[in-house]
């Protein structure tokens, strides 16, 4: 049976599991290093998607995870152009995400509705953010106002 947890109470078991203590305990926004293997359940949007975190032998959370440094178009824009786009980086990722192994690392809480913040890598493929970035499904992102896209 697996359950989801609010971000801040998954932040603090992989806190636990990585090896944190004391503040990282206390502050959901602090860095849990991983990297923690993942087996993606489903792709929401071209940035997040929703895993099920291996966090030790036996163990396993639902989280849901948005990719570090990478903005997708909106789904539910009224910009069809940008809508259409969304659906295309959705496939993008979901197509990356598929037929290997997916690790999160450098996994962090904060305002991200809900979801933990993390790099995103595959075997094979490596750096799932930079891929998408190459293909230009997604605008690069460090927090802040978002780029618009194409309306």
């Amino acid at each position: 049976m697996f359950r989801t947890y609010p971000n801040s109470l998954v932040c603090i078991l992989l806190a636990v599991v990585m090896g944190g203590s004391g503040p990282a305990l206390a502050a959901h926004r602090e860095t849990t290093p991983g990297p923690v293997e993942a087996r993606v359940l489903r792709v929401v949007d071209g940035d997040t998607f929703i895993a099920e975190a291996h966090v030790w032998p036996g163990q396993r959370i639902t989280v849901s995870v948005r990719v570090r440094g990478v903005d997708a178009p909106e789904l539910r824009s009224r910009c069809k152009a940008e809508k259409a786009a969304g659906f295309r980086a959705r496939a993008a990722l979901a197509g990356l995400l598929a037929g290997g192994a997916v690790w999160i690392s450098s996994i962090s809480g904060g305002k991200y509705y809900g979801r933990v913040l993390a790099d995103v890598t595959t075997e094979p493929g490596g750096d799932v953010a930079a891929r998408l970035l190459d293909a230009r499904h997604v605008n690069a992102y460090n927090g802040g106002r978002r780029l618009p896209f194409v309306c």
